[in-house]
C-alpha cells in the first residue's frame, strides 16, 4: 500500500495547486508557489561579460549571489519600455535561486485542476519547452511556466 501512495506524494510535491502569478508584456504566467523564494522590487545588477543575452546580470540578495534572467528576452518578446522598471520573482531551482525579471507581479491563485490543459501540439516547440501547462480561468489563460526549463538554457550558457 505504501507504493501506491508514493506516486501521489511526489505528484503533490511537484505542484501545490497554487501559483504565484506575474505578467510579461500582456501574457499572464504562473510558477508553482512552492518554488518561489521571494518577490522583490528591482535590484541593482552587475553585468556579466560574455553571458547569454537573456541574463540581465547578477544581484546580491542578502549575501547570496543570484542570476537574473530577463523574461522578455527569454520569451523573445519586445523590450520593456524604458520608463517601466522590472520586478524580481526569485525562484528556487535544482541549481539554486534565480531571479526572473518580470513586468508586474500578480497574486497567488488557487487553480481548479479540471481547467488544466497541456500546451497545444502545434505550439512552437521552444514555447512548449517553457510552458508546462495552461489553466483556463474565468477571464484569461494562466500559462504555467516550467521554472527548471526556463533557467536551464541560461545556466547552461554560462557554465
Amino acid at each position: 500500500m505504501t507504493t501506491d501512495k508514493a506516486p501521489m506524494k511526489s505528484e503533490v510535491a511537484r505542484s501545490s495547486g497554487q501559483y504565484s502569478t506575474f505578467y510579461v508584456a500582456d501574457l499572464f504566467f504562473g510558477v508553482d508557489v512552492l518554488r518561489v523564494q521571494e518577490v522583490l522590487r528591482f535590484q541593482q545588477m552587475t553585468r556579466v561579460p560574455q553571458a547569454p543575452d537573456v541574463i540581465e546580470g547578477l544581484i546580491n540578495l542578502r549575501g547570496q549571489i543570484v542570476m537574473a534572467i530577463d523574461m522578455r528576452r527569454r520569451l523573445r518578446l519586445p523590450p520593456r519600455p524604458e520608463n517601466q522598471t522590472p520586478m524580481n520573482i526569485v525562484v528556487r531551482t535544482e541549481d539554486g535561486a534565480v531571479s526572473l525579471l518580470v513586468d508586474e507581479i500578480g497574486d497567488v491563485l488557487d487553480v481548479d485542476t479540471a481547467t488544466y490543459e497541456r500546451p497545444p501540439e502545434n505550439l512552437n516547440p521552444e514555447a512548449r519547452e517553457l510552458i508546462h501547462g495552461i489553466y483556463r480561468l474565468k477571464d484569461r489563460l494562466l500559462l504555467v511556466l516550467d521554472a527548471e526549463r526556463t533557467v536551464d538554457v541560461a545556466v547552461g550558457g554560462v557554465s
